[in-house]
């Protein structure tokens, strides 16, 4: 049986609950690791693996791990949209989707939250690469941040988009069961790939 190995930028608690529902729905076991770690835990499972990058963007710190990010996706901007909901936001109000990825990755997030919230949606980096959120989130506007999980990265997001007036900030992605179900559809895939 093959071995769910995902594999985060660091330890992560949304790392571990994601892989554990991922892994429960595809009934196989699963290790949930961080990059620093990956060789020595793959080194640990027994038989073969399939590897899913727990990242929103691609990482050359990932070197030699094999799978490609998990975003941008539809099944992320969904849960996104969750939890826009979640925090009291009408569908199809203006949002600043806000992430720490390449402008271009973010535009493409954007796009899919666009379609799926129904509502316009601007793009603010916390990378110098982009727009920075003080030059975008204005008074009273929403934000979504595009981040998996919470930490400095989100507590950032939210201090800096308060600041600047935002009225709501989104919680970060998490374990929705989206993400799961995601990280579910790339092991299939990459076991199928390796079957073929």
């Amino acid at each position: 049986m093959t071995t769910l190995v995902t594999v985060a930028g660091g330890s992560c608690p949304v790392a571990r609950e994601v892989t554990r529902r991922a892994a429960s729905s595809l009934g196989v076991p699963a290790v949930a690791t961080w990059a620093a770690d990956l060789p020595a835990a793959l080194r640990r499972v027994v038989g073969s693996y399939a590897v899913v990058p727990l990242l929103l963007a691609e990482a050359t710190a990932l070197s030699g791990s094999p799978g490609r990010a998990l975003g941008p996706h539809p099944l992320l901007a969904a849960a996104q949209a969750s939890r826009l909901l979640a925090a009291g936001v009408r569908p199809g109000r203006p949002v600043v989707l806000v992430g720490a990825q390449p402008v271009d990755r973010l535009h493409g997030a954007a796009t899919l939250l666009a379609d799926t919230w129904t509502g316009p949606v601007q793009v603010a980096t916390l990378d110098a690469g982009g727009p920075a959120m003080i030059d975008v989130v204005r008074r009273g506007e929403v934000v979504s941040p595009y981040l998996l999980a919470p930490g400095p990265l989100h507590d950032r997001v939210r201090d800096e988009a308060l600041a600047g007036g935002a009225a709501v900030v989104a919680e970060p992605i998490g374990p929705h069961r989206f993400v799961a179900d995601l990280v579910a559809r790339r092991f299939r895939a990459q076991v199928h790939a390796t079957a073929a």
